[in-house]
């Protein structure tokens, strides 16, 4: 991938993970456009990096994710860059939780249907641009889950799925479809305890420049390519280090 000249849209670029990425791609690239579910943060972001521009969006509502969509066809003919990285999750006891089928439904729609709409109503817009890249961000734990997060692992390993899927049926077009698997990275994310292997973001995403650089398909970033190659030579072992990791 060509990391400079493009025209990007990254979700949930108010902060952690996605902030990163627009630090980063805001110096080399003609727009880089953020969204997020709040104002707050979408403010702030924009005071750090004034050429930002931003845009509320709750993508767990498919109205909001078609109306982004939307807006982004009719102001930015130009966007070549889909970067799906808006994701939630819930720590929570599956079995002593109240309302926890509704918290399944959210994150299923923030993480896993908002990229797949985003995907299907941006897709003949990013095949008329240059250069153009669909880059969904997943997790290591694709490969072995967390236990306490009873969703967010099922709703990244879906989206793995389909973007494999969807890199096979798209091989024809000009678009070109990454995924990029992240480690525990120390981000607002969670909440201020992080994992002590956790690792900073701007060395997350500074690995994940040089894999797109280099034009690989999927990358493992940091611990997750460790992960990967235990969980499939020792799968029990894998998941009793995930669910043992300890907090700072």
């Amino acid at each position: 991938m060509k990391l400079s000249g493009n025209t990007i849209l990254i979700t949930g670029g108010g902060s952690g993970l996605g902030l990163e990425m627009s630090k980063r791609f805001i110096q080399n690239n003609n727009k880089v456009i953020i969204c997020g579910r709040s104002q707050q943060r979408l403010n702030e972001a924009k005071q750090q990096l004034p050429e930002l521009e931003i845009i509320p969006c709750d993508l767990s509502d498919r109205y909001q994710c078609k109306a982004l969509a939307d807006w982004i066809i009719e102001k930015h003919p130009d966007l070549n860059v889909l970067i799906n990285n808006a994701a939630i999750v819930h720590k929570v006891d599956f079995l002593a939780t109240e309302g926890i089928i509704e918290m399944a439904e959210q994150e299923m729609e923030t993480n896993f249907m908002a990229p797949i709409r985003l995907t299907h109503f941006l897709f003949p817009q990013l095949q008329r641009n240059r250069d153009a890249h669909i880059i969904n961000i997943t997790t290591g734990l694709i490969y072995t889950p967390r236990a306490d997060y009873p969703f967010y692992n099922a709703t990244k390993a879906a989206l793995h799925s389909f973007t494999q899927v969807f890199r096979k049926k798209s091989e024809n077009s000009n678009v070109q479809t990454v995924e990029v698997m992240f480690p525990a990275v120390r981000t607002p994310w969670h909440k201020g305890s992080p994992p002590k292997i956790a690792i900073a973001t701007d060395k997350a995403v500074e690995e994940m420049l040089a894999g797109l650089e280099k034009g690989i398909p999927e990358i493992r970033v940091a611990g997750s390519k460790l992960l990967y190659t235990i969980s499939r030579i020792a799968p029990k072992f894998a998941f009793k280090k995930v669910n043992g990791l300890q907090k700072d």
